[in-house]
């Protein structure tokens, strides 16, 4: 098949990483696949390069792929990036490809759903007034309110430590502006962030946190985009807590919301409990691939 592979112009540059992009079309100029290259460009993942590939099933197996993979890997060494990587879901054609291409599997995310008709409302009334001596829980939607703000962004660092297994993942450095930014992404794109804290009573400093987001029309299915909890705060099941009670307010929120789904490292067994235990259900499973450069 006569393939030409075109480099795109991509507006998709924000403040901590720029994107690349191709496509490849055939000899009668129709696209059969894309490729996006995403750099980041914070100190701490400057060395990393995050590919998503996607060739049309009926033109797989005719070397899109691999071209596509070929420059975008060029533009990663041209970048001086140490390492690319892929998600594919386990099993898939694109998990086939990219161990065959030399990708080696580094983490494993387990993707789970809680249907909101499900959802025991009672036990999870439980969960959320059962006493947490020392804390108190904060809500908000949207942007974190001014006085909570510093403390916020200094809370992100319970993620530094999450389980990544083999992935060359590096340092994420959380600021209050960085926080808005992140908001105000979601604000932007229509959807609705919802926030839930665990306060230390000893000084109102936020100990963890849990972050949800629900689409603008309160339709379909949410998305938990992180759970976390300081290391001096762990063992006091702050984690279960907070996302028990985002639980709870959404549900009485969105009458029209199907469900919530997150994804977890297998490897998180701790976070893969408090998930089980509120009643999520196991959907697929992926596989984070990396190439070393």
């Amino acid at each position: 098949m006569s393939l030409r592979i075109t480099p795109l112009t991509d507006p998709a540059h924000g403040p901590h990483s720029r994107r690349l992009a191709w496509l490849a079309s055939d000899a009668d100029s129709i696209p059969v696949g894309t490729a996006f290259l995403r750099l980041f460009t914070d100190p701490g993942q400057e060395h990393l390069a995050e590919l998503t590939l996607r060739v049309h099933p009926a033109e797989r197996r005719k070397c899109v792929g691999s071209r596509l993979l070929d420059a975008a890997v060029a533009a990663a060494r041209d970048n001086a990036r140490r390492c690319v990587v892929a998600q594919a879901e386990a099993g898939s054609p694109g998990d086939h490809f990219l161990t065959a291409r030399g990708f080696r599997k580094v983490l494993t995310l387990r993707f789970s759903r809680l249907p909101l008709a499900d959802v025991d409302t009672t036990a999870l009334a439980e969960i959320i007034e059962r006493p947490h001596p020392g804390y108190r829980l904060v809500s908000w939607r949207g942007t974190v309110p001014d006085g909570l703000a510093q403390t916020f962004a200094a809370s992100r660092h319970a993620m530094d430590d999450m389980p990544m297994d083999d992935s060359d993942h590096g340092t994420v450095t959380w600021d209050v502006d960085r926080v808005r930014a992140a908001a105000k992404a979601v604000e932007q794109r229509g959807d609705q962030l919802h926030t839930v804290v665990a306060v230390d009573a000893s000084n109102g400093s936020i100990a963890g946190f849990t972050e949800l987001v629900v689409p603008g029309d309160g339709t379909g299915d949410g998305q938990h985009y992180g759970t976390g909890v300081l290391p001096e705060h762990r063992g006091h099941g702050l984690g279960r807590w907070m996302k028990a009670e985002s639980i709870r307010q959404v549900h009485g929120r969105y009458p029209d919301l199907g469900g919530l789904m997150t994804d977890t490292a297998d490897s998180n067994t701790h976070m893969r409990q408090i998930n089980d235990g509120l009643g999520y259900t196991p959907t697929h499973t992926t596989h984070q691939h990396q190439l070393d450069l």
